[in-house]
């Protein structure tokens, strides 16, 4: 299997142009990649939210909403599957998500269940975190997704014989990420799974340095420059 993992900016509360960037990604791959990948709350930005409800629930985004409808369709137009972090709303809660896309449906839904994604000490319970973690299936592949900080905060849970799927928002600095932070970040991936793909976003307000890697047993294999808009191609 081919995937894709994308490191474009992404600008918070700009939906328009975060779409963008993912068909653009989808056009640059088309034939290469099975699979692309985006990160942690990418299509409305991690920092979309200010922890208003009122005003928040028109920022998150449900499942049945054209904008899922128009990735669900472009899935089908470049043939290639989407894995996405997203703001959920579903009825009156919302959710740090991520979907995954196949052939014009939606396959698979994740909720963070970690709650580090929030303001907790401003949220009410409109703002809501997930119970279930589960595989699923993509081109024959068995895959898994744990969202940021939930795999470090209940890394027994995502113990998997397939593929993790790791979208983050990390927003340390390049020095931090050469110190420590690839290391680390390896080393927890390696405890549950022996291949692991981590995706975080560029972002210039605040300023996030993304990058993508590919990690396997542990260890970092491959990744992408820091601050540098790229796709890593991976064969899994």
């Amino acid at each position: 299997m081919k995937i894709g993992l994308v490191s474009y900016e992404c600008r918070n509360r700009d939906v328009p142009f975060n779409l963008k960037q993912i068909e653009r990604a989808l056009k640059e791959t088309e034939g290469k990649a099975d699979l692309l990948c985006f990160g942690e709350a990418y299509l409305q930005g991690f920092d979309s939210l200010c922890w208003d409800y009122e005003t928040d629930k028109n920022m998150a985004t449900d499942l049945n909403s054209e904008i899922v409808s128009q990735l669900c369709r472009w899935s089908v137009e470049y043939n290639t599957a989407i894995l996405t972090g997203y703001i959920e709303k579903d009825q009156e809660e919302l959710f740090s998500s991520c979907m995954a896309i196949s052939q014009g449906k939606v396959i698979h839904n994740y909720r963070r269940i970690s709650k580090g994604w929030k303001e907790y000490d401003k949220t009410d319970n409109h703002y809501k975190e997930g119970s279930e973690v589960n595989t699923f299936n993509c081109n024959g592949k068995e895959i898994m997704i744990s969202l940021c900080g939930d795999l470090w905060d209940y890394p027994e849970r995502f113990k998997t014989d397939g593929l993790l799927i790791w979208p983050v928002y990390l927003s340390i600095s390049v020095d931090e990420w050469q110190k420590w932070g690839l290391e680390e970040y390896a080393k927890q991936a390696g405890t549950v799974a022996s291949e692991a793909l981590m995706i975080n976003p560029i972002d210039h307000d605040p300023q996030n340095h993304g990058g993508s890697c590919y990690f396997r047993e542990g260890e970092l294999i491959e990744k992408t420059e820091y601050d540098e808009e790229e796709i890593l191609l991976v064969e899994i």
